[in-house]
């Protein structure tokens, strides 16, 4: 108990520190002074973690950070924006900076970080990241524009550095399921300023609608750019109440959970995302099939497949797929006011093409969107994303890294499904269930943002996955070691 106490003491007071510094900060009238106001701060904030660390204990204070930090990734550039030359400086990046020297004082305090990566069990999936950065960094030699890429791979490394951090700092399942708790807190505040945007019809200025006309003010977007980016975020959420209220046994809880569920779906109904409805839907289609018994489950793959080919078929014979695909000269339709549909099937036709030059390896970091914009194949409607995370890794990274990013996804998923049956304790199943789902979710949803990279909400996740992977991969070792022994026995 006084350990845990310890470890909350610490992380409110980091929590103080932040929201005193930035309340400081916002009070000062001009950028250039909150930018040394909030470099000075920066640095005192490290040196108190540095303090606190004597009292705390290194790995708590990097726990205790870490969950400052995952508060903070909801609230994107909302309390503080402030343009720092080639970047912006808001909470996100200066918690990761924080995060990063705890992490390193506790290196060299251990003289490297052997014990911690000796417990993690997905070093492969953690290689890959590796590889990723270095062949991002690689890619800048044929990329048109270098600093696009730079900027860019500065939004990708950073994501990647979150998922490192997670799976040193969450090592156990009580820390996953604070993160798992905290996300819930912080996504319900998000509905809730989502409703105050639809019905008070009042949009953040972070918002792409801020000062637009009224007919589009009842979108809600809380405090991302658009209505996209916040349904992909709630294609998520929903499934984390849905596991919350399933296996919770307070009922209060669960009565909070299943009604933060409702609103989030309804919240994707005002947005008028279809992707994320579509996710959601598949996500409820996968929830129901775990909830089979097992004798149901194969039936249950055949209907889901049969139902599945159907739609495809119908959509194939309703919207005219096959006349999408045709290849058409571009030349013939630079005048032209192509549907919302088209200008995503142009997009994606327009990364093929750029992969197919490339021979597979991709424009380069950050440099889809400046060939879209200056190199055009067909036309998008001045629409320079391309709107589906997959391709956007393929077109800027090749097919190597987009292939590798989708078989490490599809390895946590997979791990997931294999580590959580027969899991003992509720706890660890809301965890698993919600992760699942959730992945399934945001396998379509994803093609409802105009990119992912800039989505810090989508590497929390990430990397929340991929320590839950190592925990119960770790959990299912030492339970067949026990079972080992008393074998032996």
């Amino acid at each position: 108990m006084n350990h845990i106490n310890r470890m909350a003491a610490g992380t409110a007071g980091l929590l103080a520190i932040l929201l005193a510094g930035l309340v400081a900060a916002l009070l000062v009238d001009s950028a250039p002074k909150q930018l040394f106001f909030l470099i000075l701060w920066t640095w005192a904030l490290i040196a108190a973690c540095l303090l606190i660390r004597k009292t705390v204990g290194g790995e708590d204070l990097l726990t205790g950070a870490m969950y400052v930090f995952l508060a903070a990734t909801f609230l994107n550039q909302s309390l503080l924006s402030l343009p720092a030359g080639f970047f912006t400086l808001f909470i996100y990046r200066i918690m990761m900076l924080v995060c990063l020297m705890i992490l390193f004082a506790l290196a060299l305090r251990r003289r490297g970080l052997a014990n911690l990566w000796q417990d993690v069990e997905v070093k492969g999936i953690l290689y890959f990241f590796l590889f990723w950065m270095a062949y991002g960094a690689v890619s800048l030699l044929w990329a048109r524009s270098v600093i696009d890429g730079i900027r860019y791979l500065f939004l990708i490394d950073t994501g990647i550095a979150f998922v490192f951090l997670s799976v040193f700092a969450f090592q156990s399942m009580r820390r996953l399921s604070a993160v798992f708790r905290i996300w819930m807190v912080m996504s319900g505040c998000l509905i809730l300023i989502g409703l105050i945007n639809h019905f008070a019809k009042i949009q953040l200025p972070t918002s792409t609608l801020y000062g637009g006309p009224a007919y589009k003010l009842g979108y809600p977007t809380a405090v991302f750019t658009n209505q996209n980016d916040f349904a992909t975020l709630l294609a998520i959420s929903v499934f984390f109440y849905l596991a919350c209220a399933r296996n919770v046994k307070n009922r209060g809880i669960r009565g909070l959970a299943a009604g933060a569920a409702v609103l989030s779906v309804y919240s994707i109904w005002l947005t008028d995302s279809r992707a994320s409805l579509l996710a959601v839907t598949a996500g409820m289609a996968f929830y129901v099939f775990l909830l089979l018994p097992q004798k149901l489950k194969k039936i249950g793959v055949t209907a889901g497949l049969l139902l599945l080919a159907a739609g495809l078929g119908y959509a194939t014979l309703h919207d005219g797929l096959p006349g999408h695909l045709a290849m058409e000269e571009p030349q013939d339709l630079v005048n032209a006011a192509p549907s919302s549909n088209r200008v995503r099937m142009d997009l994606l036709r327009s990364t093929v093409s750029y992969l197919a030059d490339s021979w597979g390896f991709g424009v380069g970091a950050g440099n889809l969107p400046v060939y879209l914009e200056y190199q055009p194949r067909y036309p998008t409607g001045q629409i320079y994303e391309v709107h589906n995370w997959l391709a956007e890794i393929a077109g800027n990274f090749g097919i190597f890294i987009a292939a590798g990013y989708l078989a490490v996804y599809a390895a946590l998923f997979f791990g997931l499904y294999r580590n959580s049956r027969g899991l003992s304790g509720a706890e660890p199943r809301m965890l698993a269930e919600g992760a699942m789902t959730a992945m399934i979710a945001f396998l379509i949803s994803n093609i409802s943002p105009s990119s992912v990279s800039n989505l810090y909400f989508h590497w929390t996740f990430l990397g929340f996955i991929v320590a839950l992977v190592s925990v119960l991969q770790k959990k299912r070792f030492s339970e067949k070691k026990i079972r080992g022994q008393e074998g032996c026995l």
